[in-house]
């Protein structure tokens, strides 16, 4: 076995977290003479909630299923807490994985669903009863202890797989997708309630999805992926507002890339201003800047999302793409509409510089 690396967290006495933290070194998986990971290196501080986000075939899955054990590492090393765990089986990780298709036995209740790696141990029926029916109390789903799978709801079926994920106490939980399978109101429900398991729990949960919007709302650590490499990684806030790439930026939405000078910038939808063509310039003292000077566009489409309408504005010039956010009160439907010439602007400040 590799020898254990050295890490970069504070010392396991003072990190009550530290037996979850998750390190990746160099971390490298190819299938023939494809790339899926790439030298990935990342740290997942014990405790936290982590999502790998990115496009299909960029290779967060294969990072998620390698710190399972679910997939061998062709380079690179695996530490979760002191221990490398590289070569180590799955069982013998301290991991446990809610896959996507939750795998359950269909002829077994979900308590007995549940219970079912204590009894392959031989643990006796009362026990591990107890322990399995305490778990479905945590995920709320006490009252349905013996139902089988296809009496249960997806969202009920994932609470059952979540239980069963737990029940031997994980130092880190893996989540393939958990939320793809269900319809959005169910989606942002159980959104509340991972997130609210994983503080309860105090342990680390790693999430792979391809929402923006689920990675933003649920983590800690965001960790955008591209090509089997990490784009970014940061808080939700960071990534968000100060996308570094510009593939960052697009595949988070509700970002312009715009030409200045020689870089690109990125103004996030909500800071592109939108003014009827024609208006009469006037200087804007929470902007500092003035409509003269502004972009002429043209209204593709619009789409009205209640509180506000999401302009499609197609530059007049260059013909390139820019999305608004305007707010309902101040759109103009008579003069926005779509086919309308207007002009945009945004403040200095907003704009975000991308990496070369």
């Amino acid at each position: 076995m590799p020898a254990p690396l050295s890490s970069p967290a504070s010392s396991y006495s003072s990190n009550p977290h530290a037996r979850s933290q998750i390190e990746l070194v160099h971390v490298t998986k190819h299938y023939g003479d494809s790339v899926a990971v790439d030298k990935l290196d990342l740290f997942i501080e014990g405790g936290s909630y982590c999502c790998l986000l990115g496009p299909s075939g960029c290779g967060k899955t294969t990072t998620l299923r390698m710190i399972a054990g679910h997939e061998t590492v062709n380079d690179g090393d695996v530490l979760i807490g002191e221990r490398n765990v590289t070569l180590l089986e799955p069982s013998e990780r301290g991991t446990a994985m809610v896959f996507q298709h939750y795998a359950l036995f269909p002829h077994l209740s979900a308590l007995d669903n549940v219970a079912f790696s204590l009894r392959m141990r031989g643990v006796g029926r009362e026990e591990r009863e107890q322990r399995a029916k305490a778990l479905l109390e945590l995920v709320s789903m006490g009252a349905y202890a013996h139902r089988k799978p296809a009496q249960l709801s997806g969202g009920q079926q994932q609470r059952v797989a979540l239980a069963r994920a737990l029940l031997n106490q994980p130092r880190c939980l893996l989540l393939d997708e958990p939320l793809s399978a269900l319809d959005p109101f169910l989606r942002v429900q159980m959104r509340a309630e991972l997130k609210r398991w994983q503080k309860d729990l105090g342990i680390t949960f790693v999430h792979v999805t391809h929402s923006q919007e689920e990675a933003l709302a649920l983590a800690d650590l965001v960790v955008v992926m591209n090509g089997g490499k990490i784009e970014q990684a940061g808080t939700p806030h960071e990534v968000f507002n100060h996308p570094r790439t510009e593939f960052v930026a697009r595949f988070l939405g509700a970002h312009n890339v715009i030409p200045a000078g020689q870089q690109m910038i990125t103004v996030r939808a909500d800071q592109l201003r939108v003014a009827p063509h024609g208006t009469v310039p006037v200087q804007d003292g929470r902007e500092g800047m003035s409509r003269i000077g502004g972009v002429p566009c043209r209204v593709t489409a619009t789409e009205y999302h209640g509180t506000h309408v999401r302009m499609s504005l197609s530059t007049v010039d260059t013909d390139r793409e820019l999305v608004a956010l305007v707010g309902d009160a101040e759109y103009d439907p008579a003069h926005m509409q779509v086919g309308a010439r207007v002009v945009v602007w945004w403040s200095e400040a907003h704009a975000h510089a991308l990496a070369a």
